[in-house]
């Protein structure tokens, strides 16, 4: 008879391809972390830096953790789950890191924020090994279930609650810089007043 979890990849093979997932991922997230490195607004060369450490690592920790997510080998899986573990633990060492050392040099109005966003990368990304590894813990079909549930709980948190982050960031260093966004924002707000007075 074969284990529970290797019959709950089956079942869920029949009517899902993980692959999508992974897709998405090689594309999202080495795009959110161009992002954050941008809104740091670091030297160029530090930027490269990071870059090219951020980047590489995160196609790899994708592109490894992707044979062993469609595998029903136990052994197969904790391969390929280890090998994917190595670059997901260099990012986070090196966001943290970088985050970290970066608060130093940012405007007084987004410290908090960034330092916030620190402990949401951790968290959140946090959830996505647990997912991965619930299927090794024999609960049957439920395993896979709440896998996909906190696949997506991690990506609404570490995408959409990130880029909100990040835009507020964004948006508050742009009025330090350059004061007239602030006035063309107040200028649109107070547009809109008389409009709605009117109705």
């Amino acid at each position: 008879m074969l284990p529970r979890y290797r019959t709950a990849l089956t079942i869920a093979a029949i009517g899902f391809n993980e692959g999508y997932r992974y897709v998405d991922w090689l594309l999202t997230v080495p795009l959110l972390l161009v992002e954050l490195v941008a809104v740091l607004a670091l030297t160029r060369k530090a930027q490269s830096r990071l870059l090219w450490m951020l980047v590489p690592a995160s196609i790899l920790m994708i592109v490894f953790g992707y044979p062993g997510e469609i595998s029903s080998d136990m052994a197969t899986r904790t391969i390929w789950g280890i090998l994917s573990t190595i670059p997901f633990l260099f990012i986070r060492y090196v966001l943290f890191v970088e985050l970290t050392k970066s608060l130093a040099v940012q405007p007084v109005q987004v410290r908090r924020t960034l330092s916030k966003l620190r402990w949401l990368l951790l968290l959140s990304w946090g959830v996505y090994p647990i997912a991965y590894l619930l299927l090794s813990f024999d609960i049957g079909a439920d395993g896979w279930v709440y896998k996909q549930v906190g696949y997506s709980i991690a990506d609404i948190i570490a995408k959409a609650v990130y880029a909100i982050i990040i835009y507020q960031v964004a948006r508050t260093k742009s009025f330090i810089e350059d004061p007239s966004f602030a006035r063309v924002e107040e200028g649109h707000a107070g547009e809109k007043a008389p409009a709605a007075s009117r109705r």
